[in-house]
């Protein structure tokens, strides 16, 4: 899957968001290694702390559906049109590190003008805390 089409899924999961006290609307897309998308949005709540990011929405479904290898998410949000990139928040980046190798794991997000932002994981999260830190 080509990264235009993971970035026109995430659109789409944008529209199903549930955002009544911030009005920034998010959506993502995740694909697998096997290439199959899994598509997530965000969900407000009134108890702000109980919200779920839209990565994080998808991360949830794909593992709960039994899926543990992935390639990239594709992730867009804003209020009304989008100008501006959104990249995924912390605790997105470490919900990603314990699934995805951050070395190969790819994440989008488009930028001014429709140009598309790609970074692997590793560079959005250096350093990044994992499952090996705990084996040491």
């Amino acid at each position: 899957m080509d990264d235009r089409e993971l970035i026109r899924l995430a659109y789409q999961a944008r529209a199903s968001a549930h955002a009544p006290y911030s009005g920034f609307r998010v959506g993502a897309a995740l694909l697998t290694n096997s290439g199959k998308v899994y598509t997530g949005c965000n969900i407000e709540n009134a108890s702000y702390g109980a919200s779920n990011c839209a990565e994080r929405t998808a991360f949830f479904k794909a593992v709960s559906e039994g899926e543990r290898e992935f390639q990239a998410i594709a992730v867009v949000g804003g209020k009304e049109e989008i100008t501006e990139s959104c990249p995924p928040c912390g605790i997105c980046r470490q919900v990603m590190m314990e699934f995805c190798n951050p070395d190969t794991f790819y994440i989008l997000f488009e930028g001014k003008g429709k140009i598309i932002c790609k970074y692997l994981l590793r560079e959005l999260l250096p350093e990044g805390f994992g499952a090996g830190n705990l084996a040491r």
